[in-house]
C-alpha cells in the first residue's frame, strides 16, 4: 500500500486529464443552472457553461454532499495508507468545515487531513502541486498540512470583474448598485485575502482595471511579500474567466509588468464563475512552502 494520497476539488482548476498525470483525485464540485445540477469537468463543457451564463440563466453553487466526498475518501485508503484532502478555502464554503468534521470520525480518523491554508483558484491549484512534491520527498500527511496551513496568511488574490451581475444574483450586492455600475462602466477590483473578499478599487473600464492590479501586487511586493520576493520564495499567478486571447494578453501584461518572473495561469472554476461571471480577470501571489 502506499503511503499519502493527494486529493481535492475541482475550484483548484485541476480537471481529470491534469489529475490522472499528477496521480491525484479531484472532487467535482456541484452547481446549479437553472436549477438543474452540473458537475465540473463531468457534465458540461466551459464552452456551453459560459453560454449559458451569458443567456441569463440562473446559477448558483452547492456544496459537495457527504456521501460524495466519503465515497472518494474510502476509494484512495483503499490505496493509500493515508491521505490529504485540499478543499476550497473554509472563507467561501462550509464544504471544508463539513470536511474536517468527518475526517475526525471512524473509519478516517487519523488517516484523513484536511488542509484549510485560505486558498481557492490558482493559488490552491499551486498548494495541491506542493503537496504532491512534498509527498514525494516522503513527507507524511500531518505534516504535509502543517507546511501549507503554515503559510496561510502569505497569499493574496485581486480579481477585476467584467460585471456585477453575478455578484448581484448572488445576493453581495443590490439591484441598484449593479445596474449603476453597469451604467458607468464600472468594473470593480475585488481583494482576497485569508477567507475575506472585499471591494479594493472601482475603475472605470476593464483597461484601467488591468492597471489596479497591477499596482495592487507591485505594492504588495513592496511590503507584504517583499522578503519572500527578494529571497526569490513567491510565487505569481493568474486566472481567467475570459476568452483564450484576452488571458493571453493578460499574461503578456503581467509579464512585462514582472520581468523574470514566471506566471502560472488556470481558468477560473466554473463553481467560481459562478459568482465572477464571464470576462473576469485574475492576479495572485503566494509565498513557497517551506
Amino acid at each position: 500500500m502506499k503511503k499519502t494520497g493527494i486529493m481535492t476539488d475541482s475550484h483548484s482548476g485541476i480537471l481529470e486529464n491534469e489529475a490522472s498525470k499528477l496521480g491525484i483525485a479531484v472532487l467535482p464540485m456541484p452547481f446549479y443552472i437553472d436549477e438543474k445540477l452540473y458537475r465540473e469537468g463531468v457534465d458540461i463543457s466551459r464552452e456551453e457553461f459560459y453560454e449559458m451564463l451569458r443567456k441569463g440563466a440562473d446559477v448558483a453553487t452547492s456544496q459537495p454532499s457527504p456521501e460524495s466526498v466519503m465515497h472518494m475518501w474510502s476509494a484512495m485508503l483503499q490505496e493509500y495508507e493515508e491521505l490529504v484532502y485540499i478543499p476550497i478555502s473554509s472563507g467561501l464554503s462550509g464544504s471544508c468545515m463539513t470536511a474536517q468534521a468527518m475526517a475526525q470520525e471512524e473509519p478516517y480518523a487519523g488517516r484523513v487531513f484536511v488542509v484549510d491554508n485560505g486558498r481557492v483558484s490558482t493559488p490552491m491549484h499551486r498548494s495541491v502541486l506542493d503537496a504532491v512534491e512534498l509527498a514525494e520527498k516522503g513527507y507524511r500527511a500531518q505534516k504535509i498540512k502543517d507546511i501549507l496551513e503554515k503559510n496561510r496568511e502569505h497569499m493574496v488574490i485581486y480579481v477585476g470583474l467584467s460585471t456585477l451581475t453575478y455578484l448581484k444574483k448572488g445576493g453581495r450586492i443590490t439591484p441598484a448598485a449593479a445596474a449603476l455600475a453597469d451604467v458607468l462602466k464600472i468594473k470593480p477590483v475585488m481583494k482576497f485575502g485569508v477567507g475575506k473578499l472585499d471591494v479594493y478599487q472601482k475603475c472605470r473600464g476593464m483597461k484601467n482595471a488591468r492597471k489596479a492590479m497591477i499596482d495592487a501586487m507591485k505594492k504588495e511586493f513592496e511590503t507584504n511579500f517583499k522578503e519572500a520576493y527578494e529571497a526569490g520564495k513567491l510565487y505569481l499567478m493568474a486566472a481567467s474567466s475570459s476568452t483564450a486571447e484576452v488571458t493571453e494578453e493578460w499574461i503578456r501584461q503581467i509579464k512585462e509588468s514582472f520581468p523574470g518572473m514566471d506566471v502560472m495561469c488556470d481558468n477560473l472554476s466554473l463553481g467560481l464563475s459562478c459568482h465572477i461571471g464571464p470576462d473576469g480577470l485574475g492576479i495572485a501571489c503566494c509565498n513557497k512552502a517551506e
